[in-house]
């Protein structure tokens, strides 16, 4: 048989962890092609040959998605493997039909021809959307083995925008590591928080070979932590999974790829956000919970928040910044920032549309139902500047930073600003301390 030619539908990160896996030394396949979506600027680039390996010397090249009808047909592609998270049920069936119709089949890959597996524990951390609180509850998971003395290790779902070499595998062990490795900040805004206090934590783009190096950290490992990107489903096989789950977009847990995925896998499921969704969105997560997976699990979360300055929103104009991928493609419309402006008494959320510059421009046009909001992206350099000029020229009195980071450190906010602190509260019992201490006696840790 010939092999068949396959294009890789993805977003720089599962497409390349897919290709690594499954791909990368089947001779049964020929990866002509990976295409690019969600990110801004991953188009017009390779997948490097030193990562694609021997049956690939020219390295891969990398396209737009919008350009992939005439790739198949271009390119005589057989397959096209769709390969990225937080997509709602329609847009993938969307694509499926723009593949079938140019000629190619449509496929998807699932865990067991993805996972790598550890030789030690692994908790799994995933969510049914972007924005669910993933971070806050890797945060809870780590500040309970800590306490108990046990070496933690994270690995961090890929966010490979630069070189893709340089990032093959990367560690981060202090603040320092973020400039070394030269960060976005959609990179910072997950790592950071890992760093400060006090854990390791892993990211990059060959997850085979980073899974190894974080086995043998030199500070030492216990235990694997999975801390996912987006909805995606975890890269390593799990021995613990905890899914979180989004009261404020009730209904999209059974909506969305792969989140749902991720509510059936689950042994655990964190409700979080209940004390600020409504009556009615909890109940509907609760009722997808007991239509899909009943033995889950249920943990009931609360993300309270605090700001530094609370005295700078009381009564006065506010520009309120959130994390960028939870506003645009995570259709967010309430964030940290919002819920702090709302306790603390602004008078106003300005719009920052008439003042936005750049590439902040283009995010808008993309994603037009941000509204009154300001995603702080900052995928390069040129983004930044755009932030950084747009928080400036907006007529506010003040600058809520709702993001996971202190954007005071990576660029110059002139006007008055407060930073909005959120950690997992959860609610009664069961809660993530039994759960880890049941994880603990059947691993023996």
């Amino acid at each position: 048989m010939s092999k068949k030619n396959v294009i890789i539908i993805g977003a720089a990160g599962r497409d390349f962890h897919n290709f690594n896996t499954y791909y990368r030394d089947n001779t049964d396949f020929n990866v002509v092609a990976f295409t690019a979506a969600q990110i801004p600027d991953i188009d017009g680039r390779k997948y490097p040959t030193e990562l694609a390996g021997k049956l690939y010397p020219s390295g891969i090249p990398i396209f737009a998605e919008q350009d992939l009808p005439k790739l198949i047909k271009e390119l005589k592609a057989d397959i096209c493997t769709f390969s990225y998270s937080d997509v709602p049920y329609h847009r993938v069936m969307e694509l499926s039909a723009i593949v079938n119709a140019a000629g190619a089949d449509f496929g998807l890959l699932g865990p067991k021809q993805t996972q790598v597996k550890s030789t030690k524990p692994v908790i799994a951390v995933v969510a049914t959307r972007t924005g669910c609180g993933k971070s806050q509850t890797s945060r809870k998971v780590i500040e309970y083995f800590m306490a108990k003395g046990l070496k933690v290790v994270a690995v961090r779902h890929p966010m490979p925008y630069g070189d893709l070499n340089a990032q093959r595998v990367q560690r981060f062990a202090q603040v320092s590591d973020l400039a070394k490795h030269k960060c976005t900040v959609e990179e910072m805004e997950e790592y950071e928080p890992h760093v400060v206090r006090g854990n390791v934590i892993y990211a990059g783009v060959d997850y085979e070979a980073i899974l190894r190096e974080a086995e043998k950290d030199p500070s030492g490992c216990d235990v694997i932590l999975w801390d996912g990107g987006n909805n995606d489903f975890s890269f390593f096989v799990p021995d613990l999974t905890i899914t979180v789950a989004d009261p404020h977009r009730p209904g999209h847990e059974l909506s969305y790829y792969p989140g749902e995925v991720n509510l059936r896998m689950a042994d655990a499921i964190v409700i979080n956000k209940m004390d600020s969704a409504s009556p009615e969105g909890i109940q509907t997560v609760r009722n997808s919970i007991a239509k899909v997976n009943p033995k889950a699990m249920v943990i009931d979360g609360a993300s309270p928040i605090k700001v530094d300055k609370p005295e700078l929103i009381r009564g006065k104009r506010v520009l309120v910044v959130e994390d960028g991928p939870t506003l645009t493609h995570g259709e967010m419309k309430i964030g940290a920032g919002v819920i702090a402006a709302q306790k603390f008494g602004a008078a106003q959320m300005v719009d920052p549309r008439p003042y936005v510059v750049g590439k902040l421009a283009e995010t808008f046009r993309i994603y037009p139902n941000i509204g009154t909001l300001l995603p702080a992206m900052g995928y390069g350099a040129e983004q930044l500047k755009d932030l950084e000029t747009t928080i400036n020229s907006t007529d506010c009195d003040t600058v809520i930073i709702g993001t996971p980071i202190d954007l005071n450190r990576i660029i110059k906010i002139t006007k008055p600003n407060t930073r909005v602190y959120y950690d997992l509260q959860e609610i009664g019992e069961p809660n993530l301390d039994g759960l880890l201490t049941d994880f603990c006696k059947k691993h023996k840790l």
